[in-house]
């Protein structure tokens, strides 16, 4: 959080300059080099603000560079802005604990839900973990073992249909361990003969619980779409996106 609000206040300065350059009617167009890196630092600057702009006046922060740049008088000495800074990341890091926690409740309650209802469906198992599943296609291979490392084609997405993953996207399966991923994959995997096809329904304390990834969300029930390749126990090598323990 440190680095993240030190970047952005650095980010927010730079930003100001082009704010202004926009008042004074700069030719849009990027006919040199200068021009090029100029608009591609400003691009990454405003992409790196988005997260606190709310939190900005960009008169204050235009009249705060200006100050340093021309060398005035400034508002604020170091020592006052050091404290500005503290308690600004103290409300920063506050605020993104608070959103977690509701997000984090919001999902429990709409997993619980979802796993109640999907659980009543025709052919749905649920397993005593809470693990549940549905055989799409049963291959006639062997059933991999917790040691084992897999080949799979796999779709994740979340309650509502949003997919956050694909192999299947990329055009690459996934090949890892089986004890080296969420505990819902490392169980669900076990029941299936290769050559199957399963989905699914990993509620979330077998899949990230509260350290998921931005774009999962805390507390998340999970719907993988999975198909078993092979078993390649021994295979070293491990795909860049797998659903890997957190």
């Amino acid at each position: 959080m440190t680095r993240f609000v030190r970047k952005t206040l650095i980010a927010t300065a730079l930003t100001s300059v082009f704010v202004a350059g926009n008042a004074l009617a700069i030719d849009a167009s990027l006919k040199t080099e200068k021009d090029k890196v100029s608009y591609m630092v400003g691009a990454d600057v405003g992409r790196g603000l988005t997260q606190i702009k709310d939190e900005l006046d960009l008169k204050v922060v235009i009249q705060a560079l200006q100050d340093e740049f021309n060398g005035s008088k400034t508002l604020m000495t170091q020592e006052e802005g050091q404290t500005v800074r503290q308690e600004f990341m103290q409300k920063l890091q506050a605020k993104r604990v608070a959103e977690e926690k509701v997000a984090a409740e919001k999902n429990k309650k709409e997993g619980d839900a979802f796993l109640a209802k999907n659980k009543a469906k025709a052919g749905v198992k649920t397993t005593a973990s809470g693990l549940q599943y549905e055989v799409v296609k049963l291959g006639t291979g062997p059933k991999p073992k917790e040691t084992d490392t897999v080949k799979v084609d796999y779709t994740g997405t979340k309650i509502d249909g949003t997919k956050f993953d694909s192999s299947v996207d990329r055009g690459q399966p996934a090949t890892f361990p089986l004890n080296g991923v969420i505990k819902g994959w490392t169980e669900g995997l076990q029941l299936m003969p290769v050559g199957s096809e399963y989905k699914l329904v990993i509620p979330a304390e077998l899949a990230y619980g509260e350290n998921a990834p931005p774009a999962i969300g805390p507390n998340a029930t999970l719907i993988f779409d999975v198909k078993l390749i092979s078993i390649e126990t021994g295979a070293e090598k491990a795909a860049p996106a797998t659903p890997e323990k957190k």
